[in-house]
C-alpha cells in the first residue's frame, strides 16, 4: 500500500517535470506558452459565466417548484417493483445536469443512510458512472458557439442511461 501512496503522491510533479523537460528539449517556450494558455483560459472561464448563471437557476427553478417531488413520487411504485430505492431518482435527474447538484445529494443519500448503505454504494457508483452531459452541452458547446448539439446530447443521454442502468445492476450483484 505504500508503494501506491508514493506513486500517487510523486505522479503529478512527474508529469509536470517531464512536460517542462520535453519542451525545453523541444525548444517551446514553456513559461511563455504556460502564460498563453493561462491567458485563454480566463477568457473562455468569462464566456461561460452567462450559461453557467443560467443552468443554476434553470435547477434551482426545477427543485424549487415541486417537479422533481412529483416525479419522484410518480415513479416510486415503479422503482419498488424493480428494486430501485426511489430515493435516488432526484440524483440520477440532477447528474446530467449539475455535477456540484449531485455531489450534494450523493453526499446527502450518504449522511442520511450512510456510506455502507445499498443506498449510499448505489448514489456513489450513479455519481462516477454518470457525466454532466447537460451541463458539458449547455455550458461549453455554448461559449464555442455550437448551435446543433442533437447528436451529441442522444450519444451523451444514452451514455448517461447505460452508465445508470450499469450501476444500478453492479451494486446490486455486488452489495444486495
Amino acid at each position: 500500500m505504500t508503494f501506491i501512496t508514493e506513486v500517487s503522491t510523486w505522479i503529478i510533479p512527474a508529469l509536470i517535470a517531464f512536460i517542462l523537460i520535453y519542451g525545453t528539449y523541444k525548444k517551446v517556450p514553456t513559461y511563455e506558452t504556460f502564460v498563453q494558455g493561462a491567458k485563454d483560459g480566463f477568457g473562455l472561464a468569462i464566456s461561460i459565466i452567462p450559461f453557467l448563471v443560467g443552468m443554476l437557476v434553470a435547477i434551482s427553478v426545477f427543485r424549487a417548484s415541486g417537479a422533481m417531488d412529483f416525479i419522484v413520487d410518480l415513479l416510486r411504485p415503479l422503482l419498488s417493483f424493480v428494486g430501485v430505492p426511489a430515493e435516488v431518482v432526484p440524483l440520477a435527474m440532477i447528474r446530467p445536469i449539475s455535477g456540484t447538484g449531485a455531489l450534494g445529494m450523493t453526499t446527502d443519500l450518504i449522511a442520511t443512510h450512510g456510506p455502507d448503505s445499498f443506498i449510499g454504494r448505489l448514489a456513489a457508483t450513479m455519481q462516477g458512472s454518470t457525466d454532466t452531459t447537460l451541463y458539458i452541452l449547455t455550458v461549453y458547446f455554448g461559449a464555442v458557439g455550437i448551435k446543433k448539439m442533437g447528436d451529441a446530447l442522444k450519444v451523451g443521454l444514452l451514455a448517461d442511461i447505460v452508465g445508470l442502468v450499469a450501476a444500478i445492476v453492479v451494486v446490486t450483484l455486488v452489495f444486495a
